[in-house]
């Protein structure tokens, strides 16, 4: 269900930001770490601009549906905060809000940290994280999405108090050849960070030349930049 919602969603509403932050600064030929690549959404569109790739997931599942459509890609699977890698790349990309879903802010802290590691001299890291205005938008209604084949509905919930929020799928799935029906049921997590506390896990880590950028002044227009900052820094010699 997710690769199927969010193929044409993200990366078409976040490539002016994208370009901006990431691809003009990246030239093609250079080693990029895709971090929580998930599906293969956003590798697709770096394999493509030439660049060589790694994409990393703490999901099996979905590093498998990404191997289908990228056979040739190295894809593993790998937890954000146990990066296994040491000054390899150039770049370092995550996006769709992926760091959100570390749950403890240690946690997020780890991840940063494994990703300056994962960098060369020089590298550049960009990402992307939701803050608390993107949650507190009214989530509680079903959104739908109906196929030939699947129904699917998702609704959000925030809460103010721990800052948690929950994403509930609710999938249908027509077995093939038949008229039967099976359900799914899935909620995912994810944790809101405040500013403060993104900005000192990349100091902290080593990196410099940090900034901060609301999504809509990075050029992202759709509704998917309600709340959305996105970040770069370096890992200077």
């Amino acid at each position: 269900m997710y690769h199927q919602l969010w193929a044409d969603w993200y990366l078409p509403a976040a490539m002016p930001a994208l370009e901006r932050l990431f691809f003009s600064q990246v030239k093609p030929g250079a080693r990029v770490l895709d971090l929580c690549c998930g599906s293969g959404h956003v590798t697709k569109e770096l394999v493509r601009r030439g660049y060589r790739v790694t994409g990393v997931d703490n999901s099996a599942a979905l590093i498998e549906l990404a191997a289908r459509e990228l056979p040739d890609a190295d894809l593993r699977v790998s937890d954000a905060r146990e990066l296994p890698f040491d000054g390899e790349f150039e770049a370092a990309l995550s996006t769709f809000d992926s760091l959100n879903h570390i749950l403890e802010l240690d946690g997020l802290r780890r991840a940063i940290a494994g990703a300056f590691r994962a960098l060369r001299c020089g590298g550049l890291f960009v990402f992307d994280m939701n803050l608390e205005e993107a949650y507190t938008a009214d989530l509680h209604q079903w959104s739908v999405d109906l196929r030939e084949n699947s129904a699917g509905l998702v609704r959000g919930h925030f809460d103010m108090v721990t800052k948690r929020a929950s994403t509930e799928l609710v999938w249908f799935v027509r077995e093939s050849g038949t008229d039967c029906w099976r359900r799914k049921r899935s909620t995912v997590e994810q944790q809101c960070y405040p500013l403060g506390a993104i900005l000192s896990a990349l100091e902290d880590a080593g990196f410099r030349q940090i900034e901060s950028i609301p999504a809509y002044e990075a050029g992202v227009k759709s509704e998917l930049g309600f709340g959305r900052m996105y970040f770069r820094a370096r890992r200077l010699c």
